[in-house]
């Protein structure tokens, strides 16, 4: 056995160990297929910003079958890889990634594919879930698509080299592949705000689609049952995973005033409770904080995939409206400072109220319908408590 197939099987037992991999036919093809072959070269953090590693370098082999989510590229731009190999460490927006093996096999179970299903992957990034779905079901039955042209053309010839030739297109994702065909279950590896309506018109009536949402609070999967025309039904589900958005679906901050000293006051709960999603608390909260999202005091985004980011340290709560809530903790003292439109920490708090009441559910007693449009979260079922997916 190779070093690359033994470092292969040994994430495939972090996986197992980990309770995320559970199904033969994804264990085989997490076995058989080389992550190795889709990561020549990544970024990896460090102090300042981002470093170039490729093929050779020192812990090169073990960070690409570490269960690290390892980002390919930074602010849309494939020169910044060189630019950073020669610099050292810049500093930029991760926009395109080789996702957490965990979060990948958690989709690819929870898609229920089974053997001769025609299957659409919108995000083909580095081509890595693409070949795990051709070994699956064979490349015949897969489709793979990003907006990205240059992503596409290295995932195909990726795929080629390791033997794999599924149908691949540059264009927008959120327009489905144009080729029209129908498929049975549809994957999609960025999040969204809302589910395109193109995804359900070329789903087959049955059909299922697995994504992530585009919720800076409350994110996560869910599973959705296509019906006839642009509409369907769907859950959320109790397993989390948490990607970068879809391009067209990416959303703008402003950045928030500073507050005067005056400005304080206690805090009944802390942050963590809101955003980190390990919390219950975090989906209901990302209900009632609909469009609100999270930045830094320097202005960089907060990304709250588990394993990215776990702190609450100098995020502010931003809403597109100019609402805004800064909270700090200063040893046991927590405190909140609020202003614009609405007093959003004052919804925050009202919302845990309100949660406690329903009997803190989960994020697994949430479904949703959609009808073109008119998306909708519910709780328990449809006639229940409703709010809208944005």
């Amino acid at each position: 056995m190779t070093g690359m197939a033994r470092l292969r099987r040994r994430l495939v037992e972090r996986l197992l160990a980990e309770g995320v991999l559970h199904d033969p036919h994804w264990i085989a093809a997490f076995r058989a297929v080389p992550r190795h072959a889709f990561l020549p070269r990544f970024f990896v953090p460090v102090e300042g910003g981002w470093r170039a590693v490729e093929r050779g370098d020192p812990g090169w082999r073990e960070r690409v079958y570490s269960t690290d989510v390892l980002v390919t590229q930074l602010n849309d731009d494939p020169g910044r890889w060189e630019k950073a190999r020669g610099s050292g460490a810049l500093s930029g927006t991760p926009t395109s990634s080789s996702s957490m093996p965990s979060i990948m096999a958690i989709m690819l179970e929870e898609l229920r594919l089974d053997d001769g299903q025609r299957v659409l992957e919108i995000g083909t990034g580095t081509g890595y879930n693409a070949a795990l779905l051709c070994h699956r079901v064979g490349a015949g039955l897969v489709s793979t698509v990003d907006i990205d042209g240059t992503l596409v053309a290295a995932a195909r010839s990726r795929l080629a080299e390791c033997g794999y030739a599924p149908s691949c297109a540059t264009a927008d994702g959120a327009e489905g592949f144009p080729a029209g065909v129908l498929y049975d279950r549809i994957l999609c590896t960025c999040a969204v705000s809302v589910i395109p309506p193109a995804w359900l018109a070329q789903t087959v009536p049955g059909g299922m689609i697995v994504t992530t949402l585009n919720r800076p609070i409350g994110a996560g999967l869910v599973r959705i049952v296509a019906d006839e025309g642009a509409t369907g039904r769907g859950e959320v589900l109790a397993r989390d995973g948490r990607f970068m958005p879809l391009r067209a679906h990416r959303r703008e901050l402003p950045p928030p005033p500073s507050p005067d000293a005056s400005g304080w006051r206690p805090a009944r709960l802390p942050l963590s409770m809101v955003l980190q999603p390990q919390n219950r608390f975090e989906f209901f909260a990302g209900l009632a904080l609909e469009g609100v999202g999270t930045i830094r005091e320097d202005t960089a985004a907060f990304d709250p995939r588990p394993g990215v980011d776990g702190t609450t340290s100098g995020l502010v709560l931003v809403h597109p409206d100019g609402s805004w809530a800064r909270y700090r903790e200063t040893g046991d003292v927590r405190e909140v400072a609020q202003g614009g439109p609405r007093a959003l920490w004052d919804i925050v708090e009202h919302a845990y109220g309100e949660w406690c009441e329903l009997g803190k559910p989960e994020r697994d007693r949430f479904g949703l319908t959609l009808d073109g449009d008119r998306q909708e979260f519910w709780l328990d079922s449809p006639d229940g408590r409703r709010w809208p997916l944005r």
